[in-house]
């Protein structure tokens, strides 16, 4: 357990008085905050394992524990964060309209004032927002109808994409480099799990380059399309991570000049 994560948890747990926890403040203290007796019991841990997490002992601190403390503990969206990304854990909450992230409402805003194709990806590469002209380019995948339209699913599992994208060999082989290499340690996480099994049953050319153990950057650069109404396209591919839900992905397409 790192030395950050048992400092953070100790101020923080020094921060949050009795009163603002829901007990009883009476009798003398040597700090206002709370002792690390209440808040294992408000946490519904032993002070022994709470006192080792403090002491930045190897314990196990699981993502629903950490949950539980940020609570406990009142902490702020980035507070929140903090906590998860200094005990390398994935925060359950993401994705879910918790912890004070962008509301859908909000990131159709950011898509709709963008002019040219935009779109923004979710942890798993399930497009939650996007703009009319990103609808217009990428038929057969940004829709408004079910789940969440994945770009991997629609990438290795729907026909037409491999005629709408230019070189759609190396593109989807590199696709699979940048999946693996922006998911990391969570590719064995649910739901993400699920999404490699079903791809990798699904899809030959999937299972192969998984399997390849391949891992590039991000780094956008040329996208060439072939449009069955728009003709031959060509933007220049530009993804950003929103700072108030890092896992989330801004893709814009920029026309080339």
């Amino acid at each position: 357990m790192s030395n950050k994560l048992a400092e953070f948890i100790r101020a923080r747990r020094e921060a949050v008085t009795p009163a603002m926890a829901g007990l009883p403040g009476g009798g003398r203290r040597r700090t206002p905050g709370l002792r690390r007796e209440e808040l294992a019991q408000l946490c519904d841990v032993s002070p022994t394992w709470l006192t080792w997490l403090e002491q930045g002992r190897p314990v196990s601190a699981s993502a629903k524990m950490l949950s539980r403390l940020a609570q406990v503990l009142q902490l702020s969206a980035a507070e929140r964060a903090y906590l998860f990304e200094v005990a390398d854990k994935h925060d359950p909450s993401h994705g879910t309209g918790e912890g004070g992230g962008p509301a859908s409402a909000e990131l159709a805003a950011i898509v709709a004032a963008i002019d040219a194709p935009a779109y923004i990806l979710d942890r798993e590469w399930s497009a939650v927002a996007w703009n009319g002209a990103a609808s217009a380019l990428f038929t057969g995948w940004l829709h408004g109808d079910g789940d969440a339209p994945n770009q991997l699913r629609f990438m290795f599992l729907e026909p037409g994409a491999r005629d709408l994208i230019v070189g759609w060999p190396e593109r989807a082989r590199r696709l699979v480099a940048e999946f693996r290499a922006d998911i990391g340690r969570q590719a064995d996480q649910a739901p993400l799990a699920g999404l490699i099994a079903e791809l990798a049953d699904a899809s030959p050319e999937f299972r192969q380059w998984w399997g390849a153990q391949q891992v590039q950057g991000r780094d956008g650069g040329l996208r060439r399309f072939q449009h069955a109404q728009q003709g031959a396209l060509s933007f220049n591919q530009v993804t950003l991570h929103l700072a108030r839900q890092h896992e989330l992905k801004l893709v814009m397409l920029l026309p080339v000049s």
